[in-house]
């Protein structure tokens, strides 16, 4: 209620119409919506065009236009237009809300002050020297004390931030007013019943209305959505159908404008503690607005205590809490920031309208930018020959920049073209091709290297490796700390998705693994990728040291093979080990974490130094002390193991990480051995295995070793 009364204030439309948009919207929006957890009603991001809208046309006239927009966002919904909405730049987006934002908290800070709400940026920057020189102590107060309260609830126990930080803000401002007797009040002028009313139809300048109903319509729609996609973020499992979502949202405005109340859109802040609170249906929504409208109805009296200083506090929070670092941050970190800079510093300075499109206008200059921008290099070998790459765009728009760089190949010498290009149009190929003729008439050669190409090459050329994401993402300098991750989430679903799916999809009601297997908690240990194995095929579990025992492992273990009945356990360590290392230095009993965890290997350590035979094997195959260790590891988890008497075979494993050879513990020889698929041991070997065990324990070893 508080949120919904300072929005109608700033809005300068009636008071009670922003009870009545939270009512329709919570009601009808909950009830026809596509998100069922998204709560909807008046919104902050609508503030300022509405405030435009009701100063141009009157209120009435800004219902009519309320209830057009509604239609409009069902046309969006009825003929599926919401991912086009989703189509604009994120950094217009925030920047908008940021300009949005800033523009309620300078206009309700005069309030605070003691002076009158101002409707834009400007006028609100020009009206703050008169306000604070006129300044009344008793709104500095009670505002000041609601900025305290909302800035301070987050620290509090979480017990106590079950109650939302507003609604303990506004109660505390009113009931330290009663000691006022000259504080602006709420001034409600009847009960939610007596604020219904019907729009009326402008006397002229329909294009302006209908241009208002659009632009309402659009920005509505776009934020309903936003806040429909981080309410998926915050309730993992939960899918938003953004076109029945548009449809709810263009019910509900109609709804709202034909009945007198402010534009309605999905609202993250009660979106957020709808989820917070455990809510779980549509009935969440639905009764947050019948409480509404009965606290509306009933505690009339009570809501006109609130003191005007006290709402205009709480909108020069939500005003700030629309300028989010976050926002910041993922524009900067994506290039955009410019865009985010103009877009806000135009919706303060201009209006909302020429705002954003200030910063489309700047976003798709960018995007000619970097079209324009490809990035052509040329690279001399010692032998005289060169390779030309060029990444980017490469379309006719470059082709200057890209003539520059053929024209300084040497004539005569042999030269590879590299195409790592995201798109390559007709005019800058034929620039190529018509260079690539001009050159070799020189007595050179060319060699042109197209993407796909590019790729089956890298793969087979002489001296070809293997790049992780990690090294092809670092060409980015300027990343944030999870953008190489989501990167490569982004590489998944574009290539690997939809060719796993069909497996997956016959997994996702249990799993069935041939074994189990225990390895070090080491990025450059890839289990699936050491056995070959896909989705179902091995149970695996990662620690420090590849350590067999601690409870986590152990109980691992035992539904693996209680649970899963799975018939071979593969413990797997590597060479390099950290965990090793530490063993080695001393690092066993330290303070910490870590230090407690390795003072299970002591026995390790202990069996290594009194001369295992496992290491003095390894120390005669020309492995290093920590390798060695290292190996004695496996040998004792392996031992553990066995102790635990779970009924599945055991099995030792070591990845040499600098050859990225798997070997195999020879428990025989106890001499770690280099097993290749067609060596006639493999066989014999798990014959040795499997003997006395009469439960496929020969497939399952061989399926993880033959591979």
């Amino acid at each position: 209620m508080p949120l919904s009364l300072g929005i109608a204030v700033a809005s300068g439309a009636p008071i009670l119409a922003g009870l009545v948009a939270a009512v329709v919207g919570a009601v009808v929006a909950g009830l026809l919506g596509g998100s069922k957890l998204q709560v909807s009603g008046p919104a902050a991001g609508l503030t300022v065009i509405v405030a435009e809208l009701v100063n141009t046309y009157g209120w009435q006239v800004t219902t009519l236009i309320t209830a057009g927009a509604g239609v409009l966002q069902i046309v969006f919904g009825l003929t599926k237009l919401s991912r086009f909405a989703q189509a604009i730049p994120p950094a217009v987006v925030h920047g908008m809300l940021a300009g949005i934002g800033a523009t309620i908290a300078l206009g309700q800070l005069n309030v605070v002050l003691g002076g009158e709400a101002q409707t834009g940026g400007v006028a609100s920057i020009t009206a703050l020297p008169g306000a604070i020189a006129n300044l009344s102590l008793p709104a500095l107060l009670l505002g000041g004390l609601v900025i305290a309260i909302m800035l301070g609830w987050s620290r509090l126990p979480s017990k106590v931030t079950v109650v939302p930080a507003a609604l303990i803000a506004i109660v505390a401002a009113t009931v330290v007013s009663l000691g006022f007797t000259d504080v602006a009040r709420v001034e409600l002028g009847g009960s939610l019943l007596d604020a219904l009313s019907l729009p009326s139809l402008p006397e002229s300048n329909w294009g302006g209305v209908l241009f208002g109903m659009l632009t309402v319509a659009l920005i509505a729609s776009v934020e309903s959505l936003l806040s429909a996609v981080a309410i998926e973020r915050m309730k993992p499992g939960t899918r938003t159908d953004t076109d029945r979502e548009l449809l709810g949202q263009g019910a509900a405005n109609t709804v709202s404008g034909m009945i007198g109340g402010l534009p309605i859109t999905g609202v993250i802040v009660r979106s957020a503690a709808n989820v917070k609170a455990g809510a779980e249906t549509r009935a969440s929504t639905v009764l947050h607005g019948v409480w509404i409208a009965l606290f509306a109805i009933v505690l009339i009296g009570v809501i006109e205590l609130i003191p005007m200083a006290a709402l205009a506090g709480l909108l020069v929070m939500m005003g700030i809490g629309l300028i989010k670092p976050v926002d910041i941050r993922t524009a900067r970190a994506h290039g955009e920031l410019a865009i985010y800079a103009v877009t806000l510093a135009g919706v303060v300075f201009l209006n909302l309208l020429e705002g954003v499109v200030a910063g489309l206008v700047l976003a798709g200059l960018m995007l000619l930018w970097r079209a324009v921008r490809s990035r052509p290099h040329l690279e001399q070998a010692a032998d005289g020959s060169c390779e030309l790459v060029i990444e980017g765009s490469l379309s006719f728009l470059a082709v200057p920049r890209l003539s520059r760089e053929l024209n300084a190949v040497p004539r005569g010498t042999d030269v590879t073209v590299r195409l790592v290009t995201d798109y390559l149009d007709h005019a800058a190929y034929d620039h190529l091709l018509a260079w690539k003729a001009r050159h070799e008439g020189t007595g050179g050669t060319v060699v042109v290297i197209e993407p796909d190409e590019a790729r089956r090459s890298a793969a087979t050329a002489p001296g070809a490796r293997f790049l992780t994401w990690g090294e092809w993402q670092s060409r980015n300098a300027e990343q944030t700390a999870s953008e190489p991750l989501m990167a490569g989430v982004a590489a998944y679903h574009e290539n690997t998705c939809d060719a796993i799916r069909p497996t997956m999809s016959e997994l996702a009601n249990g799993q069935a693994p041939s074994a189990m297997m225990i390895s070090c908690a080491d990025s450059r240990v890839l289990p699936h990728v050491i056995t070959h194995s896909g989705p179902g095929d091995v149970f695996t579990v990662q620690n420090v040291g590849n350590l067999a025992c601690g409870p986590g492992t152990a109980a691992a273990v035992e539904f693996a093979t209680s649970a899963l009945n799975v018939p071979l356990v593969a413990v797997c360590g590597h060479s390099g080990c950290g965990a090793m290392k530490g063993l080695r230095s001393g690092a066993a009993g330290t303070e910490g974490a870590l230090g407690t965890w390795l003072l299970e290997a002591r026995p390790v350590l202990r069996a290594f130094e009194t001369g295992h035979p496992v290491a003095e094997a390894a120390a005669q195959d020309g492995f290093e002390e920590t390798d060695q260790l290292a190996m004695v590891n496996v040998a004792l988890q392996m031992e553990m193991l066995r102790a635990q008497d779970s009924g599945a075979e055991v099995m030792g494993m070591f990845y040499d990480i600098r050859t990225a050879r798997v070997l195999v513990l020879d428990e025989e020889a106890q001499r770690f051995v280099d097993v290749r698929p067609d060596d006639e041991a493999v066989g014999s070997g798990l014959d040795k295995i499997a003997a006395g065990h009469g439960h496929g324990i020969t497939a399952a070893a061989r399926r993880i070793l033959k591979v």
